[in-house]
């Protein structure tokens, strides 16, 4: 199971994913040009000390991303309001990489047509979309839960 985001294009969501990557023990590629500098201080902040735990893979480009051996390994789930299926009725697999869109503009077209699957997470009528890490919570938290995938539990 994997985490991608297609070009972020706000530095605290990136920070936040890679918070909730290394967090939940999933890896996250980054798929570039993101809108910001990698080095911009608000993704170490939204961070905080988990961006060295997080294990964080860049890609240059959506085809760099796409030849990734790494990607290879299972289906590229696309989470869009384009979408037809929610997100709770999709059998999730361990090599899924479950794609999150920009926050400006999703993904193109290029990429859907790419997806092996689009879903969409159910929200209330007049609702237009989550926060992508928000999102990308709620994805992944039906995704290890299906697996029975989420870590064990660390006593504090």
């Amino acid at each position: 199971m994997r985490l991608a985001l297609f070009q972020p294009d706000i530095p605290q969501n990136l920070g936040a994913a890679l918070r909730l990557g290394a967090c939940l023990g999933v890896p996250v590629d980054v798929i570039e040009p993101c809108g910001f500098p990698l080095s911009d201080r608000a993704v170490a902040r939204a961070a905080m000390d988990y961006a060295a735990q997080a294990e964080v893979k860049r890609h240059a480009s959506w085809a760099a991303f796409r030849a990734d051996p790494l990607r290879a390994e299972g289906r590229i789930v696309l989470f869009t309001t384009r979408a037809a299926a929610p997100h709770h009725s999709f059998a999730f697999r361990p090599g899924d990489v479950i794609l999150m869109g920009r926050e400006s503009a999703g993904v193109p077209d290029e990429v859907h047509e790419a997806a092996d699957a689009r879903l969409y997470i159910p929200l209330v009528a007049g609702a237009r979309s989550l926060n992508v890490v928000t999102a990308a919570a709620m994805a992944l938290a039906e995704a290890l839960r299906q697996m029975e995938g989420f870590p064990a539990a660390a006593p504090h």
